[in-house]
This record gives C-alpha cells, structure tokens and sequence, in this order.
C-alpha cells in the first residue's frame, strides 16, 4: 500500500509500542476479542475508527466501508458497544457523498453513532448539520464521562486549529465529569520537525488540554500509518490507523475504549482486516 509517510516508517513502528497506562494499548487476538483478566463491568465502551475515503477513485471504498460496518456490528453481539465515533475523513473531497454514506452505511450501526469532519470533508457547520443534524463542533455527555468534538479543517481541506473558545467552555462545562475525552481528527502538535505538513501545532489547544486534569485523553485520525499513542506531557494521544484510502497500515481497523466502574480505561486497537495477523494468541 503506498504511503506519503515512507520517510517515518522507522519512528512510526517505534512509536506504537508504547504503553498507555494504566490502559492496555495492543492489538485485538483474531477473533477481534482482547482476552484479559479483568471481569469488571465496563460503564461505556466504544469503538472509534477515522478514515474511511468513501469515494475515492481506485479505491474499494464501498467494501471497506461495508467491512467497517460488519466488523462493528460483529463486536457489538460479541461484546457489547454503547456507541460508536468516527473522527474524520468520511469521504474524499466529495462533501455530496455524505448523505449516501450516512444512510447506506453508518445508519446501519447497532448504536448511537457520533462523527466530526476531517480535511477530506471540505465541510463547515451548515454542511455537517445538513448531513448528520449537528454541527461541526459539539459535546455528548454519557453519565460521568464527557466528550468534545470539534472540526480542524476548512471546507477546502486546509488545516485549522480548533476553536479553542468552544473547547474552553465545553471543559468549563464538564468539570464535574470523572473523565473527559477529546475527539480532533488532526492532532494539535508536531511531534518531529518533519510533521510540519502534516499535523496542526496549535499550542493554546495543547495548553487547553493540560489544564483540565479530567481530560484522559485526545482522539485522532488523519495519519493512517498510525495506530498507537504519543504524548504532550502526560496526555495520551491515540491514534486508530484507517479504514479507507490508498496509503497507510497494511491492516485496516478501528480502536477499542473500556471504561470501568472504577474509572480505569483500557484501550486497544483492533486488526479487522486481519492483514497482517497481529499478536495473535490462543488463550
């Protein structure tokens, strides 16, 4: 699969090999099912996937996007989801397309879904509102836990930070929520010098994050070759690879977060695709 990222393919492989603790960051046995000691009843779990290029050319952009479907649908009558998000990229610069793959396809999730836009999207408020009935920027609270979404891109595919003033006064909002996650399909910070192109660095965003000590992590697409976690400070920033495109990991796949009654989260990315098998085990 061709990639606009060869360039970082060492750092990448290296980067998805840190640990989110204490959560579990790894990869699903092939029965998508992460097998671990912990019996506890989860208050939310959720499935997050970015990425899916729907249209494409030279893609099989309606497989992929019925494989995501099947594969979600799959783990919910396996193991239970309470929604599901996807971050961005929706489809490819083809903002008519998103009434068809809204109704087609996401409209056929066992769950409550919740999406934001990507640069692909070329969308603004008015253009998601139409689509979805909400706005590029919102908030979804699910008892103790709160979510913020907010658009990083214009409706030409350019980069933007997000609005940080609505960022504020969601969080503002949420100071009584145990936890906090923050969904941007573009990250806020470069990492190396040789994302400069790629990512956003959006230094108050970053400085917003950190101030809120009930926001547990951030959420994002965009870079299909990664599929782990990076940090600002002590913030993870996790990453699920992609569903669609033409570039990216060998696999395509989508996140897994548990939220148990202790407030202890667990994550995991899942190789749907199977391809390659990842960290398979018999237990």
């Amino acid at each position: 699969m061709t990639t606009r990222r060869d360039f970082l393919g060492t750092a990448i492989t290296g980067i998805t090999a840190l640990s989110l603790l204490p959560a579990i960051n790894s990869f699903a046995n092939e029965d998508n099912q992460y097998k671990r000691q912990n019996t506890t009843k989860f208050k939310l779990r959720f499935a997050i996937a970015s990425d899916i290029h729907y249209g494409q050319f030279h893609t099989d952009y309606a497989l992929h996007t019925g494989n995501l479907i099947k594969w979600l649908n799959d783990d919910h009558e396996k193991n239970h989801l309470d929604l599901v998000i996807i971050n961005g990229d929706l489809v490819h610069n083809q903002p008519k397309l998103l009434p068809e793959i809204k109704t087609q396809y996401l409209d056929k999730l066992p769950v409550p879904y919740y999406t934001i836009p990507g640069n692909h999207d070329f969308a603004d408020a008015q253009i998601w509102k139409d689509a979805f009935g909400y706005e590029d920027k919102y908030v979804l609270e699910h008892g103790d836990i709160g979510f913020v979404f907010a658009n990083t891109a214009d409706t030409k595919g350019a980069y933007v930070c997000p609005d940080n003033a609505f960022i504020k006064a969601s969080l503002d909002k949420f100071t009584d929520k145990k936890i906090i996650f923050v969904i941007l399909h573009i990250p806020p910070v470069q990492w190396i010098e040789s994302e400069k192109n790629i990512f956003l660095n959006c230094p108050e965003t970053v400085n917003l994050l950190h101030a809120y000590p009930n926001v547990k992590a951030a959420f994002h697409g965009h870079d299909h070759l990664l599929d782990g976690v990076r940090y600002t400070g002590k913030l993870p920033h996790l990453f699920d690879a992609h569903i669609g495109g033409d570039w990216g990991t060998d696999y395509r796949g989508y996140r897994i977060v548990e939220v148990n009654d202790d407030n202890k989260i667990y994550t995991y990315q899942v190789n749907a695709s199977q391809n390659p098998v990842l960290n398979s085990n018999k237990l």
